[in-house]
């Protein structure tokens, strides 16, 4: 794999519960997806929904038997930023005609009658920032299920549209809850193009509203549930939510097979948590997993680490895959988390192989030259 095609597996990467309780009192057959309608060409002049969360979400309600619309807040076809058709799920989803025709003609959230729906799920997607926090009749319809005993949840940032929702009492819906959503911290890794556009950052805005903002690892799978409030953290956890959606509906979700990707992400995180055995598992059986992601992931990951341990799990994930490990920027981001853990000799010792086969890397000889 050249450089040029290492750093765009990185961008693709960068767009890379609860107990049981009763069935809710509204009617548990029926869901609504809402999607953000500010896409323009694809995402290239705005940015759109998420199509990954959605068909995620989709296909995790429908094949549940549970009856799904799809509303906007001024209704009509509506554009993602990208699909994905090497996703077996997204594929399947964006070949499905009657999804299609949904997604041509999405509901007018202000036609859609709350006391329909067991359920709310806020599909996420840089637009969700755009329009979703000015859509007020979004705001009532999410109030009023939630009220009538119905299931409220977003991801990424599809909270975005919670956050001035208000109950008839006059609290903010989120105020005193559990919430999570895009973080500041992926937001400034992987945000850049819209971010500095956006109104307010997710996590600040659900703060100040009150709420218990928690989250997990970057691009790794968080799904906060507070009794009828379910949110996810970025687009890893959409079949989170949207399970956690279906087992608060007194459904059971139907058993799934994790694809490449998903498997991937579960690895990462299990190495992150110093599970017994996972930092094995990709040399036992690498075909299983996608190594260009775990080592993008290191990558990133060592941007944001803090304290010897995250600076250590990061070197593992940069160092596990062969075929990756030797490129250039990846050994110049070993041989800085080297630095930060006070290992000069290691990373004079990666910069010095590097600048041998890489003479002409002028990062790595300043960074030698230095140490």
């Amino acid at each position: 794999m050249n450089t040029k095609s290492l750093f765009a597996l990185f961008a693709l990467c960068a767009f890379l519960m609860s107990p049981l309780r009763p069935a809710v009192s509204a009617p548990a057959e029926r869901v609504l997806l809402v999607v953000s309608g500010h896409g323009k060409d694809g995402g290239k002049t705005q940015p759109g929904y998420d199509f990954e969360e959605f068909a995620k979400a989709y296909s995790i309600f429908a094949s549940s038997g549970m009856e799904v619309d799809v509303a906007s807040p001024l209704g009509g076809p509506v554009e993602p930023d990208e699909y994905n058709p090497d996703d077996a799920i997204q594929r399947s989803v964006h070949d499905d005609p009657a999804v299609s025709a949904k997604l041509a003609r999405t509901l007018s959230i202000g036609d859609v009658n709350p006391g329909g729906y067991a359920a709310v799920f806020v599909v996420g997607g840089k637009g969700a920032m755009f329009d979703l926090p000015r859509a007020t009749a979004l705001h009532s319809v999410i109030a009023t299920v939630y009220e009538a005993g119905g299931v409220v949840a977003a991801v990424c940032h599809g909270p975005a549209a919670l956050v001035d929702v208000r109950l008839s009492n006059g609290r903010y819906l989120v105020a005193g809850k559990a919430v999570n959503g895009f973080t500041n911290v992926e937001e400034s890794l992987f945000g850049k193009k819209w971010a500095s556009k956006f109104a307010f950052k997710l996590e600040d805005a659900l703060t100040a509203r009150g709420g218990r903002f928690e989250s997990g690892p970057i691009m790794l799978e968080h799904v906060a549930v507070d009794d009828r409030l379910i949110t996810g953290q970025n687009p890893t956890s959409a079949a989170g939510v949207a399970d956690a959606v279906l087992r608060k509906l007194g459904k059971t979700p139907r058993p799934r097979r994790a694809d490449q990707k998903e498997a991937t992400l579960k690895l990462i995180a299990r190495i992150l948590r110093d599970e017994a055995g996972a930092a094995n598992m990709y040399q036992e059986n690498p075909a299983a997993f996608q190594g260009p992601l775990i080592a993008a992931y290191g990558y990133y990951y060592a941007k944001v680490a803090t304290g010897d341990r995250s600076l250590r799990h990061a070197l593992s994930l940069m160092e596990m895959v062969p075929e990756i490990r030797n490129k250039k920027e990846l050994r110049l981001a070993v041989a800085v988390v080297y630095e930060k853990l006070k290992d000069t000799a290691s990373a004079k010792r990666v910069l010095e192989q590097l600048v041998h086969r890489e003479p002409d890397f002028a990062p790595a000889k300043e960074m030698l030259g230095r140490l």
